[in-house]
């Protein structure tokens, strides 16, 4: 039979921080090209609320979610001990997690910006090491971290969470390298300002939100099913000689010049 190179029917993703803003568009469009979804976030009551959106909106689809701060080392452990019991192997994984406080450097206190570092970049780490021995069984299996464009370039995002995105960008690049011969790609998307909740207390500030727009060639503010859409392809098997790669998903932002 012909693998069509634009679906995922029969893969199984992994998404986390699925149950809002990016993330939750990242499972629904990852349901929508046939794929079964495993869902990851902290807040239980929206995670499941999430859960059965989805699976109303796509009957044929199989969508669970287990409850989990990726934060926390023992939790994620926990995360792929469940993944493991249920039996059905992963070939897809997307590390959407993310958090940020944004201070001056100097106002940042020890465990402020640490938990930073493990919720958006360790995290990413371990649960790619967690990941691998099931998606290595597989000719066709996908990882896909969410970094950022404050990752490539400074946007007033603080230092820690900047920090946290570039190592990501790199630890993409070393893992597609290394993970290459077992059959596993290793990509990256780069969000610009994209319409979520964290985004909307400075986004709702008009004269922050033209300064936003005048720095955006497309000259607006991007949507999650467009970081969503990114996400997808790079899983597809379409993309499959794609490896090592971060896709800004940025309205022109980081073409922008002077």
């Amino acid at each position: 039979m012909t693998i069509n190179r634009w679906r995922l029917d029969g893969q199984v993703a992994l998404v986390t921080g699925a149950s809002a803003g990016i993330g939750r568009a990242i499972a629904a469009e990852l349901l929508g090209l046939g794929a079964d979804l495993l869902l990851v976030a902290r807040d239980e009551a929206a995670l499941e609320a999430t859960r059965t959106e989805l699976e109303d909106e796509f009957p044929e689809a199989r969508v669970r979610a287990f409850p989990a701060d990726v934060s926390d080392a023992e939790q994620r452990r926990e995360i792929f001990d469940w993944v493991e019991d249920l039996g059905e192997g992963l070939q897809l994984l997307v590390n959407n997690a993310g958090t940020n406080t944004s201070r001056a450097a100097m106002d940042y206190g020890d465990e402020e910006w640490r938990q930073i570092f493990e919720t958006n970049l360790f995290s990413a780490f371990e649960l790619s090491r967690f990941a691998f021995p099931l998606l290595s069984q597989h000719a066709v299996s996908s990882i896909v971290n969410v970094g950022s464009v404050s990752g490539l370039t400074h946007v007033r995002t603080g230092a820690p969470y900047g920090m946290s995105k570039a190592a990501l960008h790199q630890l993409t690049k070393n893992l597609a390298c290394e993970w290459a011969e077992d059959g596993v790609r290793v990509n990256a998307v780069a969000p610009w300002y994209i319409r979520t909740r964290r985004t909307s207390a400075k986004l709702a500030n008009p004269d922050y939100l033209d300064e936003v727009i005048d720095r955006t060639p497309m000259g607006r503010v991007g949507e999650p099913e467009e970081v969503a859409a990114a996400v997808a392809f790079l899983c597809l098997p379409a993309a499959s000689y794609i490896t090592g790669e971060c896709i800004a998903v940025d309205g022109g932002f980081l073409r922008y010049g002077f």
